[in-house]
C-alpha cells in the first residue's frame, strides 16, 4: 500500500509542463538571436559554447531532477504491517457527473469544483465511514474503489475532470448500478450512495434503478448541482481560459438548467433525500447528516498500521540527475568541432 505523507506537494507537479514550456520558448528565443548573425548552422559551429544536444539533455535532466524531487518531498511511504482493526461506520458511494453541463458556472466557481470543494470537506468528517467514487458521463466508470484511505481518496477526487469521459450523457442509471456492485455484498454494513448532478439529459432507467438499490437496503440522495435558471456552458482554451460558450446546431448559446423533477423522484425512489446546492452553500452537510442517523454496524477491515518513509530514493535520484546535469557541459567535443569547421571550409569551394 503506497501513500504520502505530504500529499499536498505533489499538487507542485502541476508546475512541470510550465516549466518545460518555458524552457521551449527559452531555446527559441536563443536560436533566433543566432540567427541575427547569420546562417544558424554556420555560427553555431563557429560558438564553441553552444551544443544543442547537450543542451537538450541538461534541460531533460533538470526536469527529471525537479520531478523527483517533489515526489520525494511529498514522502512516499509503504505499507509494512497489516492489522484488522475495528470499525464503526456506513458504506458510502459518491458518484459525480463528468458531463459538459457541469462546467456551467451559474455556481461559482463552476457546478463540478463546488462539488469537488464539498467532497473534499465531507472526506474530512469520515470517521470509520468508507467511501468510493463513481463518475459518469455518457457512461459510468469507478474512480475510486471504496475503502477507509482518506488520503487516497482526495488524490483521486483532484483527478476528477470531464475530460476523462469521452461520451456524453447523465447515465444516472448506469452509475447508481455500478454504485452497487462496488459496495461489499458480503457485510451487512448500512450502505448509502450520493448523486451529485444536475440531472440534464438523464437516462430514463435512473428510476428503475434507485428502486433495485433500494430493495436491497441502499439509501440514495440526490444533490441538484446548479441554478433553476441555468447557465451557458463555457468552451476552455489551451491555456485554461473561457473563449467561447457552446451552442446548439442553429447557433444559439445553449442554456444548461438544474432538472429538479427527476432528481426528487429518484431521491424519492431511493428512501433518501434531495438537496439543492447554490452559491451559499452545497447542500452536502446536510446530506451528511442524514448518513450520520443511520445506524453504524461494527465491522472488521484490514488496513496497514505501520509505515516507512521512501523519500530518500526520490531524493537520491534527484541529486543524481542533478549532478548529470551540473556534469555534462554545453560545449561541443573539440574534436567534432574542428571536423565540422574542416567541412564548412570546404563547402565554400
Amino acid at each position: 500500500m503506497l501513500r504520502y505523507d505530504n500529499i499536498d506537494f505533489l499538487y507542485f507537479l502541476a508546475l512541470i509542463p510550465l516549466i518545460a514550456i518555458g524552457l521551449y520558448f527559452y531555446n527559441r528565443w536563443q536560436k533566433k538571436s543566432i540567427e541575427k548573425f547569420g546562417d544558424e548552422n554556420l555560427v553555431t559551429e563557429l560558438m564553441q559554447n553552444h551544443s544543442k544536444a547537450r543542451k537538450n539533455i541538461k534541460n531533460t535532466l533538470f526536469i527529471f531532477s525537479i520531478t523527483f524531487l517533489i515526489i520525494g518531498i511529498s514522502n512516499p511511504q509503504i505499507g509494512t504491517k497489516m492489522e484488522e482493526v475495528k470499525r464503526e461506520g456506513v458504506d458510502l458511494m459518491i458518484a459525480i457527473d463528468l458531463s459538459h453541463s457541469m462546467m456551467a458556472q451559474d455556481i461559482k466557481p463552476n457546478r463540478l469544483e463546488r462539488a469537488k470543494q464539498a467532497i473534499s470537506r465531507l472526506i474530512d468528517k469520515l470517521e470509520g465511514d468508507r467511501i468510493g467514487l463513481v463518475v459518469f458521463a455518457g457512461e459510468a466508470y469507478v474512480q475510486l474503489p471504496i475503502t477507509t484511505d482518506y488520503s487516497a481518496a482526495k488524490l483521486f477526487l483532484s483527478t476528477v475532470n470531464t475530460s476523462i469521459i469521452p461520451t456524453q450523457g447523465t447515465k444516472i442509471g448506469n452509475a447508481i448500478d455500478l454504485c452497487v456492485k462496488s459496495f461489499d455484498q458480503e457485510n451487512n454494513q448500512n450502505k448509502a450512495i450520493i448523486i451529485i448532478t444536475d440531472g440534464e439529459n438523464h437516462d430514463e432507467e435512473a428510476i428503475s434503478s434507485a428502486k433495485i438499490a433500494q430493495e436491497q437496503n441502499i439509501y440514495i440522495h440526490t444533490l441538484g448541482m446548479g441554478l433553476t435558471k441555468g447557465g451557458p456552458i463555457p468552451i476552455y482554451n489551451k491555456y485554461g481560459s473561457t473563449s467561447e460558450f457552446r451552442k446548439d446546431r442553429e447557433g444559439n448559446i445553449i442554456i444548461t438548467k438544474l432538472n429538479e423533477t427527476i432528481l426528487k423522484e429518484i431521491a424519492q425512489a431511493g428512501m433518501g433525500t434531495y438537496i439543492r446546492a447554490n452559491n451559499s452553500k452545497s447542500g452536502l452537510s446536510v446530506l451528511f447528516d442524514e448518513i450520520n442517523k443511520m445506524e453504524k454496524k461494527e465491522i472488521g477491515t484490514k488496513i496497514f498500521t505501520e509505515y516507512k518513509d521512501r523519500f530518500q530514493f526520490f531524493i537520491g535520484i534527484a541529486l543524481l540527475f542533478l549532478i548529470l546535469d551540473l556534469i555534462i557541459l554545453n560545449k561541443k567535443s573539440k574534436r567534432k568541432n574542428i571536423f565540422n569547421l574542416y567541412n564548412n571550409k570546404w563547402e565554400f569551394f
